[in-house]
C-alpha cells in the first residue's frame, strides 16, 4: 500500500469516531456563505456566519485540545486565502497574508486568543482584498482557480482544467495569463509550494513524502521549485522560520520581563 493509501485510513477512522459521537462539521453552505462574505468585503454578515458555525462543536483535529483549535484556525486561513483570491486578490498578496495569519496562530498559545483570532482573520483578509489593486477575473478564470485550489493534490492538466471551465484550452491558457499574469502551470505550481510549507513546518513528512503528495515526479523537483519561488531550499526555509519563531518567541519574553 503507497503513501497516499496510507493517510486515507485516519480518514476513516475520524468519520467513524464522528458518527459515534454523533459530531458532524458544519455545513458546506455556511462554510460557503462565509466565504461569500468575505468576497463581498461584508464584515457584519461574515461575524454573523462565523457565530453561527462556530455555535457548534469544532472538528477534532488532534489529541491534544490546543493543537486542534490551531490546526482549525489554519485550514479557516487557507478557506479565507482562496475566498480573497476569488475575490480578486493578487495570489501573492493573499499567500503572503496566510503566511502572516499562521506565524501568529503558531506563537498564540492561548484558547481564548484563538478563538478571537478567527475573528481578526476574517477581518484582516477583508481589509487586505479591499485595499488591493485587484485583477477582475471573469467567470471562466474564477472557475480555473477553483479547480486547480479543490485538486491541488493531484496531477492537473491544462485540458482538464479547461474542460472543468467549459472553455477550450487555448482560450483558458491566453485568457489566464491575461488575467492572473502568469501562465497556469506557474501558478499551479505557486500554489502547490505554498500549500507544502504547512507539512513542511508543520508535520514529520519528508521531503520525498511531500513531494508526492502534491504529485511530483521526485523529491529533486520539488526542491527546485521551492528555491524558484522562495529564494530556499525547503531546508532553509524551515530552519529560518524556526530561528525566526524563537527569536520572536525570546523577544516576546524580555519584553514581558521589562
Amino acid at each position: 500500500m503507497n503513501m497516499k493509501n496510507n493517510a486515507f485510513m485516519p480518514f476513516f477512522e475520524s468519520r467513524a469516531e464522528n458518527i459515534q459521537n454523533f459530531y458532524y462539521h458544519p455545513s458546506y453552505a455556511l462554510e460557503q456563505q462565509l466565504m461569500d462574505c468575505i468576497i463581498r468585503c461584508n464584515k457584519k454578515e461574515a461575524k454573523d456566519v462565523l457565530d453561527q458555525i462556530n455555535i457548534l462543536e469544532r472538528a477534532k483535529l488532534a489529541a491534544e485540545p490546543l493543537r486542534s483549535i490551531k490546526n482549525s484556525l489554519i485550514c479557516s486561513c487557507t478557506l479565507f486565502t482562496r475566498a480573497i483570491i476569488r475575490g480578486g486578490a493578487l495570489p501573492e498578496d493573499a499567500f503572503s497574508l496566510s503566511d502572516v495569519m499562521i506565524r501568529q496562530i503558531e506563537k498564540t498559545d492561548a484558547m481564548e486568543e484563538l478563538k478571537l483570532f478567527e475573528y481578526e482573520m476574517v477581518s484582516c483578509f477583508i481589509d487586505t482584498l479591499k485595499s488591493t489593486d485587484r485583477l477582475e477575473y471573469n467567470q471562466v478564470v474564477n472557475r480555473a482557480i477553483t479547480y486547480i485550489h479543490q485538486e491541488i493534490y493531484h496531477e492537473i492538466t491544462l485540458e482538464k482544467i479547461a474542460e472543468y471551465a467549459g472553455v477550450h484550452p487555448g482560450y483558458l491558457s491566453k485568457i489566464f495569463k491575461v488575467s492572473v499574469g502568469m501562465i497556469i502551470p506557474e501558478y499551479i505550481n505557486r500554489k502547490k509550494v505554498e500549500d507544502s510549507k504547512y507539512f513542511l513546518l508543520h508535520s514529520n513528512s519528508r521531503l520525498s513524502e511531500i513531494a508526492n503528495m502534491f504529485s511530483y515526479c521526485n523529491q529533486s523537483y520539488y526542491t527546485s521549485l521551492f528555491k524558484k519561488y522562495t529564494g530556499l531550499t525547503p531546508g532553509q526555509y524551515k530552519t529560518a522560520y524556526l530561528t525566526k519563531d524563537k527569536d520572536e518567541r525570546k523577544e516576546n519574553l524580555y519584553s514581558e520581563g521589562m
